[in-house]
């Protein structure tokens, strides 16, 4: 479990190492793009601070395979990324500043789980592409245009002039 007490870490005067490991398929189901993964390798650290904040820290590891954007093909991803948080014990109050990233909370044991899945479901690329030039699927009959040319005529027709598409045939 990765928990920790705001009273016994503040009696402690070394920090909490967590190292595990999340499953994520019940946040990831809901990204289609999101063909495969491993589950989340979590490696953080958390120590007492001054004004009884907690400070997380620590990094996040991640192996997955997306769809390109374009083409659909699998693409190989592995994220690693540096997280840090801060903990608080009790209400936020109403005059906090916006740009304080303090995470308050009531109770008096904590459960980083829920919020190492969160930060790397922020991660996540919004979409990858299995190469830069990768021209994608055909709009018409859909063969991958990086395997073999269709050619079907895709050249783009102003809607307007839609309908005189077929006239001179």
């Amino acid at each position: 479990m990765m928990q920790f007490q705001f009273r016994k870490l503040a009696q402690s005067d070394q920090p909490i190492e967590f190292h595990d490991t999340l499953d994520m398929s019940s946040i990831l189901k809901e990204h289609s793009d999101v063909l495969s993964y491993t589950p989340l390798q979590v490696d953080v650290k958390a120590a007492q601070r001054v004004n009884e904040v907690v400070d997380v820290q620590g990094t996040l590891k991640l192996d997955l395979q997306m769809a390109c954007v374009r083409c659909l093909k699998p693409v190989d991803l592995n994220l690693q990324f540096e997280i840090q948080e801060e903990f608080k014990h009790g209400e936020e109050p109403e005059d906090v500043a916006e740009d304080n990233d303090t995470l308050y909370v009531n109770t008096d044991t904590v459960d980083l789980a829920p919020y190492m899945e969160q930060a790397a479901v922020l991660e996540l690329p919004p979409g990858v592409l299995c190469s830069e030039d990768c021209k994608g699927l055909c709009p018409t009959c859909g063969v991958n245009l990086n395997e073999q040319d269709c050619g079907c005529d895709n050249t783009p027709i102003d809607p307007r002039m839609a309908g005189l598409k077929d006239f001179f045939k």
